[in-house]
């Protein structure tokens, strides 16, 4: 039961003050029963307006943040303190949880409220289902934990992590052919591999951590992205295909979204002269403090 301190900076530079528009922070980790916030502090430079926090559509924790002054540096920085607890991932799977050829179908009472996260977000000519049935057995049925499990290794295995630092992601298709991506791409391969089957996924991002036996993380540290997918009895279940972890282990939950679209950490907008941007610098810093042990620190670049 780590506690794992997070400090993560954000620092746009002007060439001369420019206004504000307003802005949204996603910085803050979900409350759940395997994560819990012991202490969040959000700091703005310079001295906002306005400062407050809504929970978005998908539950995620924003603050909105608004200025009354023009300033040459445009600062967020947030130190949170979170409770992490590891949890089984299949331990209530049960024999509903099983595919063949057919696509995956839910219960009713469950389907419709899964619905917009079985539908496919990028269309293609079924080349992502193809590379998703590969991992089911050609008769009988297969255990949606083990064909699951699978992609992720696969991933994980046979494809290049390649640290891309902005940009949106890859389609799944270009991900399949490239077989090289950030961890952004390969969550969304992830999740719509697993629409193809016809399950409910989600694109998740946080934060993933090294532990004590968790060295040689990739994306330790950083900004991260990875997938979560609903299994009957089992619930969502974390699959993050670029470490090839399956469950909650290491990884730190900010935002569950249907679209990676929502679930960007900062946007916002200012005035001024193209020219007078100079850039970004993000510090994202991680303590992590096993019980009755010291902390070990973590300094890394940011990425996903």
């Amino acid at each position: 039961m780590p506690v794992v301190s997070i400090r993560h900076l954000t620092t746009y530079r002007y060439r001369t003050p420019v206004a504000f528009g307003e802005h949204r922070v996603m910085y803050r980790p979900l409350e759940s029963f395997d994560q819990r916030v012991l202490s969040a502090e959000l700091t703005v430079g310079p001295e906002p307006s306005l400062l407050s926090y809504v929970h978005e559509v998908s539950g995620a924790g924003v603050a909105i943040v608004r200025f009354g002054s023009r300033a040459d540096r445009l600062t967020f920085e947030s130190q949170v303190t979170v409770d992490h607890r590891l949890r089984p991932a299949f331990d209530l799977e049960s024999e509903r949880s099983m595919i063949g050829a057919a696509r995956f179908a839910y219960d009713p009472d469950e389907a419709t409220d899964l619905a917009l996260s079985v539908a496919r977000r990028h269309p293609d000519n079924g080349e992502v289902e193809a590379w998703a049935r590969g991992f089911v057995r050609p008769s009988g049925g297969t255990r949606l934990s083990r064909v699951l499990s699978d992609m992720t290794h696969a991933i994980r295995e046979t494809f290049a992590y390649a640290l891309r630092m902005d940009g949106p992601p890859q389609t799944p298709v270009e991900t399949l052919a490239r077989r090289a991506a950030a961890c952004r791409d390969f969550a969304v391969l992830l999740v719509e591999a697993a629409r193809s089957l016809g399950l409910a996924a989600r694109f998740t991002s946080g934060y993933v951590y090294s532990g004590a036996t968790s060295a040689g993380r990739t994306g330790g540290g950083h900004a991260h992205a990875w997938a979560r997918v609903y299994l009957p009895d089992c619930g969502w279940v974390d699959f993050d295909p670029t470490n090839g972890l399956v469950g909650n282990q290491d990884l730190v939950r900010v935002a569950e979204v249907i679209d990676p679209r929502a679930a960007l950490p900062l946007y916002g907008s200012w005035s001024g002269l193209k020219s007078d941007f100079l850039g970004m610098d993000v510090e994202v810093d991680l303590a992590m403090v096993p019980t009755m042990q010291p902390a070990t620190h973590l300094r890394v670049a940011h990425g996903q």
